[in-house]
């Protein structure tokens, strides 16, 4: 969700943080799925990329009401989560009550983890703010440490229309995949590897096995890009 500088932004998210997971719902309903599912299947990811159990800390940066939070509690050791909204926080921190939550992100300590997590969050975020957020997520890895953005996909026009259906995306401004991958570079991370993620609805859901086989094909609902503090 939100991790914007913008206040305006913040406070949109605010007042959408108990009636998120309807709007949610509803936005991505030619899906066949639920929020749940969307949070699994990056939880997924993470364990592809990362391994699960031990090894350091997680953050989850822009963590919203905790709907990724939640799954990645059960998959690591240790886990974090940071969002601006104060109203989201609450939820988040109901929900995941083992877990440290952040509402300031100068109060995020430096140097510290294994992954951060920024899921769906650049959108929300002014292009000229951007380099700064990613900058910042980036200094709280440890040497080593892998950033792991998730984005939805502007080259899928299923996509580009459930984003324009949700009233909590009406800020959005979606990045292209080497949009995220320059932002990383950018940041002074190294070993960037984009992959294409989400493509097959419920009804093809017996396709699914196949999808890490497509990470290349530029047709997925979303993108999972991953690069290294060196």
């Amino acid at each position: 969700m939100s991790t914007s500088f913008d206040p305006q932004n913040q406070a949109e998210f605010d007042r959408h943080a108990t009636g998120y997971d309807s709007m949610h719902q509803a936005s991505i309903r030619a899906s066949g799925e639920d929020p749940a599912y969307f949070a699994r299947y990056k939880r997924d990811c993470l364990l592809r990329v990362l391994g699960g159990g031990g090894g350091g800390p997680l953050l989850d940066f822009g963590c919203g009401i905790g709907n990724l939070t939640t799954e990645l509690v059960g998959a690591f050791a240790e886990v974090e989560g940071y969002d601006p909204s104060s109203e989201c926080v609450k939820i988040a921190r109901e929900r995941a009550p083992a877990c440290t939550f952040h509402d300031d992100v100068d109060a995020i300590p430096r140097s510290r983890y294994r992954a951060v997590v920024v899921a769906n969050v650049l959108h929300h975020v002014k292009p000229v703010d951007r380099p700064a957020l990613v900058a910042k997520a980036a200094a709280t890895l440890a040497p080593g440490g892998k950033l792991v953005v998730f984005e939805h996909n502007p080259l899928n026009p299923v996509t580009r229309r459930a984003v324009a259906a949700c009233p909590f995306d009406d800020d959005a401004e979606l990045l292209y995949p080497w949009t995220v991958t320059r932002l990383l570079r950018g940041a002074g991370l190294a070993e960037v590897d984009l992959s294409f993620i989400v493509f097959f609805p419920r009804p093809l859901a017996r396709l699914r096995p196949l999808e890490p086989r497509l990470r290349r094909l530029p047709a997925g609902a979303q993108v999972m890009a991953v690069a290294t503090r060196r």
